[in-house]
């Protein structure tokens, strides 16, 4: 099976991902507008897993083909970009666990820090139902996991539980 790269670059445990904005990516006023920074988000993270070998057609390809569905999404916006902007997309690795990819991710424009971006996904079957990841893959990604998370780190992962009333704003 012929296993695809992916574009981009690692520096260590980072992949770096170029970007070029482009008008299509943008309001009227010339800003990116904010739904298109999931998907520079995408790229960032399917090109970090392609670039190791593990990309969707190979997963697709296995004996129990699996597929991975974002859980949990944080972006911090920070800066705007516009038009013309050369962007990179920075992806780090920080735990795969049973079902479960953690991803830290920063959006930049040379030294500007645009976008910081948490995302959890999971790895499922075709039907949609969760399935441990693959070996190959835990394998694979294992040199550019973090070592550990330390206690401080973990929260940082946790989502924060809805207190009853919140959402409505009953007393």
């Amino acid at each position: 099976m012929l296993q695809e790269t992916g574009s981009g670059r690692f520096c260590g445990r980072e992949h770096t991902l170029p970007l070029r904005i482009y008008c299509e990516d943008t309001d009227f006023s010339g800003v990116v507008y904010h739904g298109n920074y999931v998907r520079y988000l995408e790229r960032g993270r399917s090109d970090f897993v392609r670039e190791l070998g593990v990309g969707l057609s190979v997963l697709l390809a296995l004996e129990q083909p699996a597929t991975f569905m974002v859980s949990r999404l944080d972006m911090r916006f920070l800066r705007p970009a516009r038009i013309d902007d050369r962007l990179e997309v920075r992806t780090r690795a920080e735990l795969a666990s049973g079902a479960r990819l953690m991803f830290r991710q920063t959006i930049t424009r040379g030294d500007e820090l645009l976008l910081e971006a948490v995302s959890e996904n999971v790895c499922i079957k075709l039907d949609g139902r969760p399935r441990r990841l693959p070996q190959m893959m835990v394998e694979r990604l294992a040199p550019y996991l973090a070592e550990s998370l330390p206690s401080e780190r973990r929260e940082d992962f946790a989502v924060a539980p809805v207190v009853e009333g919140e959402m409505t704003g009953a007393a």
